[in-house]
C-alpha cells in the first residue's frame, strides 16, 4: 500500500480532477480518497514555480557561456532599429 499527498485546486465547476501516476500498468487498484479544504498559500506556490523554473533552466547556457570582459559591449552587436516600431 502506498500513500500520496497532492495539493490541487477545484475548478469553478466544483469537480476535482486528478492525474495520479501510480507506476503500474494493467492492474486493479482500490483507491481511498480523503480531502480537506486548505488555505491557499500564494507565497509557497510562487516559490515552487520559481524553483521549478531554476531547475529547468539551470545550466542551459553551459555550452554558450556569457563572457564579460574589460572591453565592454561591442558596437558590432548594435542593429539599425530604424522603422522597427512603426
Amino acid at each position: 500500500m502506498q500513500s500520496l499527498t497532492l495539493r490541487q485546486r477545484v475548478g469553478e465547476d466544483g469537480i476535482l480532477h486528478l492525474d495520479v501516476p501510480v507506476g503500474l500498468n494493467d492492474a486493479e487498484l482500490e483507491v481511498t480518497i480523503t480531502f480537506k479544504k486548505v488555505t491557499p498559500v500564494t507565497t509557497l506556490s510562487e516559490e515552487l514555480e520559481w524553483k521549478e523554473f531554476i531547475e529547468r533552466t539551470y545550466g542551459s547556457c553551459a555550452d554558450d557561456p556569457i563572457v564579460i570582459d574589460d572591453e565592454g559591449i561591442s558596437t558590432l552587436l548594435d542593429e539599425n532599429m530604424e522603422g522597427v516600431f512603426e
